[in-house]
């Protein structure tokens, strides 16, 4: 169906794709994984026709095509599930799933109603249950990724582009997902899967295609390979475990929240988290986890919530005073909320700080500020071409190394991360958990937000399981004797 040769790319000299060849067969489920900036979406971006590419051919349905927009590769039947949510909030749910190829009546308007009905269809077919007539802003990053989905079902394409599209999903969403991806592989379509969760690919593909700095690796059968043949081939070498050992010592209870309300979303939310201390909140999609650490900081406007610091009582009336007191909040959406993509990783790293890098004239200081930036490069191992570099071109597991980055520049003392590592893989996701957890080990307090249900597990020495909008049960895992099962069970009250 697809078939790319000698393909290659650079951005302002620097090489990203060598000469690389890839395919996809009708009605496969071909993965391509790599660690971050191996070229993965640059590829998938030329696909779509969102890149144009320096070299090479690429041939569909068999014949050569040269794509100079993504129209022109949706009119020949490629669509694509972006990793980064590529919605219009304000408008409903029906009106971004059929953007640019809407219904229109007898008369030629557009037609509403048969838009929110295909809408509906779509995800009876799915599985899941979305209001059609909804706001897009109105719905949590996990269903908006479900529209991501269903907006490239609705364009009928013969060949789909799947880009992270779990990343903010809970099990039972993946489960459902899956059940879609194996419909649209029986009836023929051709599937690229991008994904960080191995088991997922092992799970979901056919066949599995690696990539290392920008060149094609190798592609097996999934029948083929194990998870270990798959991390060597991406990092060129063994990984030891992905989860550091539990705390070695947890100390005095450092921060406390007594009746967090927030209207709809949370209710009576009360707990403490100890110094030292990995706190980890799971829970399905939807269930409050995210909410509550948003009415925390009041990013959200809570109705009610007390607040202690150090057996201090603190007033947090916004994020910044929050930043102020010591805590510090990490969005699960670094596009949105998180990042300035257009700057470059030195004015993000400082931006909360920004009084801290200021001269004996009270300007501010750039090469200090690009200083400081230097050492989070090394200590986070973030990739880039040089410290200028903008942060919109980095690759997604690059641009959260600089968003834990920013968090961390304010020294916080209670580290609040609404899913630390998404669209991270498996090589930088082991470096991002090693520094949270050498960050608890020096006396910080950290709280992680997680739909990974493995990485709330082996990350945390105390679980916080969130079912509409209340904590169901807390786990004790200094032992790590809790089980995936055990977390469901309270998850879903089943």
């Amino acid at each position: 169906m697809l078939d790319l040769r000698g393909v290659t790319k650079s951005f302002f000299g620097n090489q990203v794709l060598h000469a690389v060849d890839f395919n996809v067969r009708a009605g496969e489920v071909h993965a391509l994984i790599g660690e971050n900036g191996a070229g993965k979406s640059t590829l998938v971006n030329i696909i779509a026709g969102i890149l144009k590419r320096d070299g090479g051919d690429i041939m569909f349905d068999g014949k050569l095509v040269d794509f100079g927009h993504p129209l022109e590769a949706m009119t020949a039947g490629i669509s694509m599930v972006h990793q980064e949510l590529s919605l219009v909030p304000n408008i409903s749910v029906a009106e971004n799933i059929y953007l640019r190829h809407e219904k229109s009546n007898t008369l030629g308007f557009n037609d509403w109603r048969a838009m929110r009905r295909g809408a509906a269809e779509i995800f009876e077919r799915m599985g899941v249950d979305i209001d059609p007539a909804a706001p897009v802003g109105s719905l949590s990053v996990g269903m908006q990724q479900l529209v991501e989905v269903a907006k490239a079902i609705s364009l009928n394409a013969r060949l789909i582009i799947m880009d992270e599209p779990t990343s903010s999903l809970s099990e039972k969403e993946i489960a459902e997902l899956f059940v879609v991806v194996r419909d649209l592989k029986a009836r023929g379509i051709g599937i690229i899967f991008i994904s960080h969760k191995l088991s997922e690919l092992f799970e979901i593909s056919d066949r599995l295609t690696v990539f290392r700095d920008g060149q094609h690796i190798a592609t097996k059968d999934i029948a083929e390979i194990t998870t270990e043949d798959v991390i060597q081939m991406m990092v060129g070498r063994h990984l030891g475990d992905l989860f550091p050992p539990k705390a070695s010592q947890i100390g005095d209870v450092v921060f406390e929240c007594t009746n967090v309300s927030r209207f709809g979303y949370v209710r009576d939310l009360t707990f403490n988290l100890r110094r030292g201390e990995i706190l980890g909140l799971a829970g399905l999609v939807g269930s409050g986890r995210t909410e509550a650490m948003r009415a925390i900081v009041n990013a959200d406007r809570r109705l009610s919530g007390r607040f202690k610091l150090n057996d201090s009582e603190v007033s947090l009336s916004d994020p910044f005073e929050a930043m102020r007191r010591g805590i510090v909040y990490v969005s699960e959406d670094r596009k949105q909320s998180g990042l300035f993509l257009g700057y470059d990783i030195s004015a993000n790293i400082g931006a909360s700080t920004l009084q801290h890098y200021r001269n004996r004239f009270g300007m501010l200081s750039r090469a200090a500020l690009r200083n400081k930036a230097r050492t989070y490069v090394d200590t986070m191992s973030i990739r880039l071409p040089n410290v200028l570099a903008r942060t919109i071109d980095l690759s997604g597991g690059n641009q959260q190394k600089v968003l834990l980055a920013k968090a961390l520049d304010p020294q916080p003392t209670v580290l609040i991360v609404d899913e630390p590592t998404r669209g991270v893989d498996v090589g930088a996701k082991s470096l991002i958990h090693a520094r949270l957890r050498e960050l608890a080990e020096s006396g910080v307090g950290v709280v992680i937000v997680s739909s990974e249900m493995p990485e709330v597990i082996g990350m945390s020495d105390r679980i916080l399981v969130f079912r509409n909008g209340e904590v169901t049960a807390e786990l004790d895992n200094r032992s790590g004797a809790v089980t995936q099962e055990m977390v469901m069970t309270h998850a879903t009250h089943h």
